[in-house]
């Protein structure tokens, strides 16, 4: 029961954001800082912590950081392969308008650029759904962080449909199956049971995705027109956020 909540709340949090990017509003700035600090903590303070302690025994902390790191740098790659089709992330700022144009202006990169996005999501549900394998607790807060981001990411699958010609219906078919994408992803993990001796390898893994989102996709953004204090503070308090809630669950 409390899976398919989550996954209803990752639907719901993608699809506000698509439909806020719509009606882009100048506060953005601040979700974006928060949920770049969110993301970046439970990288750090639950998922590279917890790869360490379920992959004794079978793995060496270096190994398992270096399967962070993996992580983080196949990340970097499905991001420069979003900038390449049609610059994926780096519009949240920009103006969002509905075309409203010819669907044949419509470019292709469009719609690869909203696949990446929806596979990026996809990930996101099975990290959800990995973490439940190793315990509730570290299910509920990777839960967590994958909420905080999720908005932005229906900003980023509405941006680069517009961007690249799309129309404001072909937006909204992509923002949909954007925020449905975390729930498959929850769904194929009930296909299949993470052995122990490579749990830790995905903890470590997923934490290297999170690192990635975190830095060097939601801080630069959050800051690329506001490098405001404030902005700055809500990248502290998300971490924050995160910071008590692993304290708390894991006490």
């Amino acid at each position: 029961m409390l899976i398919a909540a989550i996954a209803c709340a990752a639907f719901c949090a993608t699809y506000a954001g698509g439909l806020f990017a719509l009606r882009l509003k100048d506060r953005l700035h601040l979700v974006l800082g928060f949920s770049a600090g969110a993301v970046v903590a439970v990288a750090f303070f639950d998922l590279i912590p917890e790869s360490i302690a379920f992959g004794q025994g079978f793995h060496a902390p270096a190994t398992l950081l270096l399967w962070t790191a993996i992580g983080f740098l196949f990340y970097l790659v499905l991001d420069r392969m979003q900038f390449f089709l049609g610059h994926g992330h780096g519009g949240h700022h920009d103006h969002v308008h509905d075309h409203g144009g010819d669907i044949r202006n419509f470019a292709p990169r469009g719609s690869l650029g909203a696949v990446s996005l929806s596979a990026h999501s996809l990930l996101d549900g099975i990290a959800i759904g990995t973490a439940f394998q190793a315990s509730a607790s570290i299910g509920a807060v990777v839960a967590v962080a994958v909420l905080a981001h999720d908005f932005s990411d229906g900003i980023n699958t509405t941006n680069i449909v517009l961007k690249n010609g799309g129309t404001r219906q072909q937006a909204l078919r992509w923002l949909l199956a954007d925020a449905l994408a975390p729930a498959v992803g929850i769904g194929l993990t009930f296909l299949f049971t993470l052995p122990q001796t490579v749990l830790g390898v995905a903890l470590a893994l997923f934490g290297g995705f999170f690192l990635y989102i975190g830095a060097s996709d939601l801080i630069p953004e959050s800051h690329h027109a506001h490098p405001k204090l404030l902005t700055t503070l809500m990248t502290l308090l998300g971490a924050a956020v995160i910071y008590c809630a692993v304290t708390l669950v894991s006490g």
